[in-house]
């Protein structure tokens, strides 16, 4: 194993390496500083603690609006849980061919992991998603009890379905669907997932609550502080925590934005 993981709390897949690259510092969110989104941050924090305990637990989908907490999600679990044995190891869908090697490397470690694919997105014609599915449940070989897969998609079904691929579906006579061959391939990926968890925009009220959040140790006008920050997100089209935290940095680098 080339990784020290009593040094390294994460790591990532090298295609020019053939191999995991350890990373000893690595930034991420305090799960405390994740406002608006209690209730996936619930539920991802209880299916990782019974992992960790042993227990059954799922892989877990991640999926909705950009901007919203997703990725973020997913690496503050490494600040709550690195002592506790919890690494991370991130990949990307273009090396998801070589996902048996580093699989079979993982199996035998004593710590936690969880596979982490980040904007997991396929285009019509790809094919790596099918290393995914088997490496997670349709292989003879059962997936590693010391791993799950948390997946982050801005996509439901993870692969694009098209109208023509419905051509088959039918129902039942009990009133069941039977999908068509096409989309039951597609959608067979994100059956795979036993925890799916749904992120949306932010209302008006909500994205304000985020950015009260950041500036809650700033003494200013907090109304002068609403219309900078409504005005923030108009110009980017985009209401979201992404955008709420783009404006605290704004604000960071120059306090003048609020005037």
């Amino acid at each position: 194993m080339s990784v020290d993981w009593n040094r390294c709390a994460a790591a990532v897949y090298r295609p020019d390496r053939g191999a995991l690259k350890g990373i000893e510092r690595i930034e991420v969110p305090a799960l405390e500083d994740l406002v608006g989104i209690d209730g996936q941050k619930a539920k991802i924090i209880a299916n990782t603690e019974a992992f960790l305990a042993g227990r059954p637990a799922q892989n877990v989908l991640l999926w909705g609006s950009r901007g919203t907490g997703k990725s973020s999600l997913v690496r503050a679990l490494l600040g709550r849980y690195a002592e506790e044995g919890l690494r991370i190891v991130e990949f990307f869908k273009e090396d998801l061919h070589h996902l048996s090697e580093i699989l079979d490397e993982l199996r035998s470690e004593p710590r936690r992991f969880i596979l982490y694919l980040d904007d997991l997105t396929f285009r019509e014609g790809e094919s790596t998603y099918t290393y995914l599915k088997s490496a997670m449940e349709g292989s003879i070989e059962p997936p590693p009890e010391n791993l799950l897969v948390y997946a982050t998609t801005n996509r439901r079904h993870l692969l694009p379905e098209y109208q023509r691929e419905n051509a088959g579906t039918r129902v039942g006579e009990a009133g069941e669907i039977h999908y068509a061959d096409a989309v039951e391939e597609k959608i067979a990926l994100a059956d795979r997932f036993g925890l799916w968890l749904s992120f949306y925009s932010p209302d008006e009220r909500a994205y304000l609550q985020i950015v009260e959040h950041y500036f809650r140790n700033e003494k200013i006008d907090r109304e002068a502080l609403r219309r900078a920050a409504l005005g923030f997100a108009r110009e980017r089209a985009a209401r979201s925590g992404r955008t709420a935290r783009q404006f605290w940095e704004s604000y960071r680098n120059d306090p003048g934005i609020l005037q």
